[in-house]
Formats: C-alpha cells, structure tokens, sequence
C-alpha cells in the first residue's frame, strides 16, 4: 500500500521509543507513503515522528512517584488526546506507558467512537490485574504482544490481538572492534539502574553499595553504566562516589560493545533482562520502589518473578532481589555466584532469544503488518499506480 496516510503514535519511555522506531521503519516500508505525528523520543524522531511535547516528561512509574506530577500528566493526556483527533490521523497507536496512553485512547474513543484504537504492548494481565484487559477493550480495539502466551489473554476481553515478536531479537550485537573496546584486566560489571529519574534516583545508592563490597573482592573490578538521554546527569551525580567509577555510556555502538563483553550485570527489572538474554550476558536483577506502590504491587501479584527471562521459559534461574530483599548485601552475594558460574544462565538466554522470535521475520515489520491488516480497509490508500 502507497499513498498519504497519517498515523498518531505515543511513547512515554525510552523503550517504547524503540519499539515505536522499529514499528515506524516496517510501516514505511510497507506503505511508503506514510507520515506520523503523536509524542516520542529521539528514534521515533528520526523515522520522522513529529513530537508534540518532550517524551520524557511521561517517563513516571508507580503511584506514589506519579502523585506530584498528576496535574502536568492530566494536562498532557488531554493535549495528547486533542492533537490525535485534529491530527487527520488514520489511526491512534499507543505505545506501552498504559497509564498514560490508556487515558488518551479513552478521551479520543469518547469523542470519535470510530477512530481506530492500536496498543503496542499486551499488559501483564497475566502477572496482576487480570480485570485490566476488559477495562482497557472499551478504548482499544487491537493490540500487540511481545510475548508469546499473550493474545488469548486479549482476544479473551474483546480485543484482536497478535504476536508480532520482540524487538529484542532484531537488535545488532556487538562487532568484534565494539566488544574488545572493554577487554581489559579483571571483570567487567554492568550496571543498569534503570530509564526513569525515579527508578535511578532508589537503585543508585543500592547499587552503589553492591559494587563497594564486590570491589573489597575484586579490586580489579571493571563497571560500565549505559543510561539514556533523560537521566544522563542524575546518573552522573549519584556515581560520582562509587567505590568504582563507572564508565558511563551514552551511544549505542559503546552500549553494544559493554553488553557483549560484561561478565555480569547488575541491573533493574525490565526488558532490559532481555537486551542481556540476547547477549548471552548472565544477571541478577534488583528493584525498589516506594513503600505504598510496593504494598500495592505485592497485594495484585499472580507471579512469584518479574524477571522476563525467567517468565518466558517457566524457570526461575536469575535471582532477583525486590522491594524490601533489594539489599546490598544479599545481592553482592548473588553477583559473586553469577561470577563463580556464568554458564548457569546460558541455557535459558538462548531459549528466551528462540521463543521471542529469534531467526523470524523483524518484529518492526511484523507489528507493522498486523497494524495494516488492523485498520479499515476502506481508509486505506491503495497500490501506486
């Protein structure tokens, strides 16, 4: 399909701007005649996204971290919702951040019931809140999943829904130069302490105490940090006094070459357990939150992990360390255990990678496909002449 067409895409975070980049390429070749307005970051951007407002003012996770910024978020849903129905858009594709993207979905399904409705990101109904998936069939009529054992939970409330893949498994790996960047005497730690302001500003500290006990054991020890735009100097204040000065990184080409030659990584709980999987490097995974959205967390929960790698092939081999377990001390002690057998991780990276979609089609392009096959035939351009 060629032709004008217009599509309103919104990402709050860091890693919906990637899956809404990779989504962006895959439509472009699909129906070259595509143009896209809404909110993202800087690789949306550059497949020609024209953003409303700074993607970085959404990235705000749990109740009480969002509770000081409600009236700026509610302003922004709004602003959100009226640009996409006077955008002339085809349709409206949110891209994970549910609180956020959910609302405007709504505001544009009250207002124009017809409008086309797409999330890119199933929600982990099958992890806690399984009522979410009914809730959120009034305001959306397709989704994409990332995981495999996603789509019955969404067809099951109404929705149409597909595997399209993670992204993950179409990323590039190191070359051979990026990698041996980092050789050097003595391991190499990566630490990930997360995208968001919040998650960073809890796990920082923590962090931070984990290395200096790992450093009284390994006094050569190495730490690389990879972090994003948004959080770049606050990452930079909270590390300035680590017991090993980390070496921040900021462009991929680095990012590639650290995950491809760390021994371990220390890092939060999300999708980046996958970008390790990919990489074969083995993990132990920490995460806090304040007290009030753990309490709550804890109450709703139907898993006993949160870890992706561990979810995806129904093992519990990375040792994780939430809410009050996130201590120094007991995760040191994990690190070390990961250092002393590396290989007990390996089998399940690699069964992660094939479930995921490793060796398939792109999942940018996969997701583009079902966003097509999602939406009105009669609205859509048809072949160039």
């Amino acid at each position: 399909m060629s032709g004008p067409f217009r599509l309103f895409l919104i990402a709050g975070e860091p890693s919906g701007d990637r899956l809404g980049a990779a989504l962006m390429a895959g439509l472009k070749v699909l129906s070259p005649g595509v143009s896209f307005v809404g909110v993202g970051g800087p690789l949306m951007q550059a497949e020609g996204l024209e953003s409303q407002f700074p993607m970085e003012e959404l990235s705000v996770m749990g109740i009480a971290e969002v509770l000081p910024k409600y009236f700026q978020l509610k302003r922004r849903i709004r602003e959100a919702a009226e640009a996409a129905l006077a955008s002339g858009a085809e349709a409206l594709i949110t891209i994970d951040s549910p609180d956020f993207c959910l609302r405007v979905a709504r505001i544009v399904k009250v207002a124009r019931p017809e409008f086309r409705t797409v999330h890119y990101v199933a929600p982990s109904v099958w992890a806690w809140r399984p009522g979410r998936a009914a809730k959120m069939a009034r305001v959306v009529d397709h989704v994409l999943a990332l995981l495999p054992f996603e789509p019955p939970y969404m067809t099951a409330a109404g929705m149409t829904c597909d595997f399209v893949g993670h992204p993950v498994v179409a990323e590039a790996l190191a070359s051979d130069a990026e990698r041996a960047d980092f050789a050097g005497k003595g391991p190499l730690l990566l630490a990930l302490p997360g995208s968001r302001r919040s998650e960073v500003t809890r796990l920082a500290p923590v962090f931070g105490e984990v290395i200096a006990r790992l450093e009284a054991k390994y006094p050569d020890l190495r730490v690389a940090l990879p972090t994003v735009r948004g959080v770049a100097d606050l990452v930079q204040d909270l590390t300035a006094g680590w017991a090993v000065r980390p070496e921040i990184i900021m462009d991929a080409p680095a990012k590639r070459g650290a995950f491809a030659a760390a021994n371990v990584a220390l890092a939060a709980s999300g999708t980046v357990s996958l970008e390790l999987a990919a990489n074969g490097c083995p993990m132990v995974i920490a995460y806090n939150m304040h007290w009030v959205s753990w309490w709550l967390m804890q109450r709703a929960a139907l898993i006993d992990t949160v870890t992706l790698v561990n979810l995806v092939t129904e093992t519990r081999v990375v040792p994780e360390f939430l809410g009050p377990a996130c201590k120094p001390d007991a995760i040191a002690a994990a690190v070390e255990a990961v250092l002393a057998n590396p290989s007990a991780q390996k089998a399940a990276m690699a069964l992660t990678m094939e479930r995921l979609g490793q060796g398939g089609e792109a999942p940018g392009l996969r997701a583009a496909s079902s966003v097509l096959a999602a939406l009105p035939r009669s609205r859509l351009p048809g072949p160039a002449a």
